[in-house]
């Protein structure tokens, strides 16, 4: 297991970063760092032996977090901001259909299993809807009333 990222190196974070209740001084669930943000490795570690863990400082939030590998990109490679990520609940803008069969009418919730950044021009997300998953693209989808787009 060889770390991708060095010591020094400039990432970006891919997913929103929240307290899972080891950073102090804040309510578990805080919003500490916001997908897209910049930082700097500081040390790299593991966790249970199979996850490799980043020290990252995002300086422009006064905050040093640890992140998973897979939450980092590096800061010269391609970035696709997106609008929702893994997890967040959804719902569908519009009636989807395939064949003209009706599989989701507007307004069903979903929950984003998969964010596919490379597809252009707009990001695309497999979301589970009742009874089915589903490729669709940005704007099909709203969030949730009250969550932040």
């Amino acid at each position: 297991m060889l770390p991708r990222f060095d010591y020094g190196d400039s990432v970006r974070v891919t997913r929103n970063v929240r307290n899972d209740g080891t950073y102090p001084g804040l309510e578990t669930g805080n919003l500490l760092v916001r997908r897209g943000s910049l930082g700097y490795v500081m040390n790299v570690g593991t966790f249970l032996q199979d996850q490799l863990i980043y020290t990252v400082n995002f300086l422009d939030q006064g905050r040093i977090v640890g992140c998973r590998e897979e939450e980092l990109l590096g800061a010269d490679e391609p970035w696709n901001p997106s609008r929702f990520e893994t997890r967040e609940k959804v719902l569908a803008r519009l009636t989807l259909a395939v064949d003209g069969e009706v599989l989701v009418p507007a307004g069903t919730e979903g929950e984003v299993m998969r964010v596919l950044r490379e597809y252009e021009p707009e990001v695309q997300y497999q979301v589970h809807f009742p009874g089915h998953v589903l490729q669709v693209p940005e704007s099909v989808l709203e969030p949730m009333m009250g969550d932040a787009p």
